[in-house]
């Protein structure tokens, strides 16, 4: 398979390094090029053709959301995750709006950002756990029971906010029943090694290194 091509579109010179940095010690993931500001982004995406942009909100000419919709009208298929400090309803509703495929907060670290990438690269789409929490917010109000599909997520009925498999949701539901790894190998009829592969997976793209706040999230979000 081939490594996923990633191009950065940020203003603050130590924030790309700092990426930069990151990005260079995965294996599978290439840097291909920097942008300064908006307009600079969507004219490298158009050159460079990368698989995903790493967009922040707050850039010059033309801010990352008006980049981002530019982007997806021109190469639909490429793929945005949103890497920004700004966490208000209105930025990350218009973020999707124009077609973003993810969105991360700028805290994150280098694990889970390298996973964002990649799960954006797949189709699978990725939610940072407070926005998922926003976007939660606005199904509920909107009430819209046939869900709402952005870019390459699909938040019916809130569920699969953060890119999970089916296999995935499956396992998360019996952690939710309690079922240790052994057990979750036996009902799934997988490996010890594989149920317990699915779980370090699960809790990755929840954020968390623990169980039982794992099971909380799939609870109080309705994920299961």
């Amino acid at each position: 398979m081939a490594n996923v091509k990633v191009l950065i579109v940020e203003d603050h010179l130590m924030v790309r390094m700092g990426l930069s940095l990151v990005l260079e010690k995965i294996g599978d993931i290439d840097l291909i090029g920097e942008a300064e500001d908006g307009l600079e982004g969507v004219e490298k995406t158009r050159a460079l053709l990368p698989d995903v942009v790493l967009m922040d909100i707050g850039l010059p000419t033309i801010d990352g959301i008006e980049a981002t919709k530019r982007i997806k009208e021109t190469n639909p298929e490429i793929k945005v995750l949103m890497f920004t400090s700004r966490d208000s309803e209105d930025d990350v509703l218009s973020a999707f709006e124009a077609g973003a495929n993810g969105y991360i907060m700028k805290g994150a670290n280098a694990e889970q950002t390298e996973r964002a990438i990649k799960s954006v690269s797949e189709g699978s789409g990725w939610l940072d756990p407070q926005i998922a929490r926003i976007v939660l917010s606005n199904i509920q109000r909107t009430n819209k029971p046939t869900g709402v599909t952005t870019g390459e997520i699909n938040y019916k009925d809130g569920k699969n906010l953060y890119g999970l498999t089916e296999r995935e949701m499956e396992i998360l539901s019996l952690m939710v029943e309690g079922l240790s790894n052994p057990q979750i190998a036996d009902r799934c009829f997988i490996s010890k090694s594989t149920a317990k592969a699915h779980v370090h997976s699960i809790l990755q793209k929840l954020c968390v290194t623990k169980r039982t706040k794992a099971v909380n999230i799939a609870m109080t979000q309705g994920l299961v």
